[in-house]
């Protein structure tokens, strides 16, 4: 037992060692396609006039009603309008209508071609997301989004080639209740890949559409750093009035990073005792203007504020 109990403690010793001469100390005080013109979207399921898709028993694999093609004609829901990635606790960014509701992509779809194979009762209760009206957020590239034309005669939303569903069960902003129904059905990520596919990190990489790979915080916001700030001797010089607009980004833990070196992340100490999170020993902060992931009108503020690649660099590449 006092064998690992010292064991355990040489290894924390060399781990505090190692992150000491990376930044001076791991908790350091301060020295010094083309669409249409955007319709209103609904507001949830009410608005939207889908109908009740039933109690949900005896689905037919779909998550729909059991018994097939109903015959009848598809009624889509509105308009998407501006889309939008909602950072959900579980799934990580998903994609949603201007009204915070979920989209989904169905597995027995194919996105190249791309081709809608839900109809009939499993289109009543995963109604086809329109086309016509949907741009892109900053955070989804705009080449992202197309159409298909589905055998109804729906021209159908496809985000990165997937035609983009609603689901009846979902009643307000940011439900998910349809991923995974099915085993077929799952939210759909900025690119049109499954979103979930890794859990949420305190810090992870964004492929931001026109910075490329940039970090995130826990909450899929953009991190930033200060070009008054340094990294060794350290120095803090966003305070007072500075922060009421840039926000200290939280302290990650090491064992939850996605796409990062855990090498690059430490956590400094400001001068008012708050710690702070540092990337490659700079102070990170994350910007109140942007609202959502892929935000990023922080981006070269005053010619001093950057966002950080995922090598803990700062980008400089300007925003549109």
């Amino acid at each position: 037992m006092i064998t690992r109990r010292r064991a355990g403690l040489a290894a924390a010793a060399v781990a505090t060692l190692a992150l000491t001469a990376a930044c001076g100390s791991s908790n350091q005080s301060a020295g010094t396609p083309t669409t249409d013109t955007v319709q209103p979207a609904g507001q949830g399921t009410s608005d939207y006039g889908y109908g009740s898709s039933g109690s949900g028993q005896g689905d037919d694999g779909y998550g729909g009603q059991a018994g097939g093609d109903s015959g009848k004609e598809t009624k889509a829901g509105p308009s998407a309008g501006t889309l939008a990635l909602h950072q959900d606790a579980k799934l990580g960014p998903v994609v949603t209508d201007a009204k915070g509701m979920t989209l989904y992509r169905f597995d027995k779809d194919t996105p190249d071609p791309a081709k809608s194979n839900c109809s009939g009762s499993c289109a009543t209760t995963w109604p086809p997301v329109p086309a016509d009206g949907a741009t892109a957020p900053a955070g989804i590239a705009k080449s992202a989004l197309g159409s298909v034309t589905r055998a109804d005669g729906v021209k159908q939303l496809t985000i990165g080639g997937w035609p983009a569903y609603r689901y009846v069960k979902d009643t307000k902003a940011g439900d998910t209740k349809g991923h995974g129904v099915g085993g077929t059905w799952n939210a759909l990520a900025a690119d049109g890949k499954k979103a979930g596919v890794q859990p949420p990190a305190d810090v992870s990489v964004l492929n931001q559409p026109e910075l490329g790979e940039i970090l995130v915080d826990g909450k899929g916001r953009t991190l930033y750093r200060f070009n008054k700030d340094s990294a060794w001797p350290m120095k803090f010089a966003c305070n007072d009035a500075c922060l009421d607009t840039w926000k200290p980004a939280k302290p990650a833990d090491r064992s939850k990073l996605t796409g990062i070196a855990p090498k690059l992340i430490s956590t400094v100490t400001r001068p008012d005792g708050i710690k702070q999170l540092a990337v490659d020993c700079w102070p990170v902060y994350w910007f109140t203007g942007d609202k959502q992931p892929g935000d990023i009108t922080g981006q070269g503020k005053m010619g001093l504020w950057f966002a950080v690649s995922k090598d803990g660099k700062k980008i400089t590449t300007p925003a549109n």
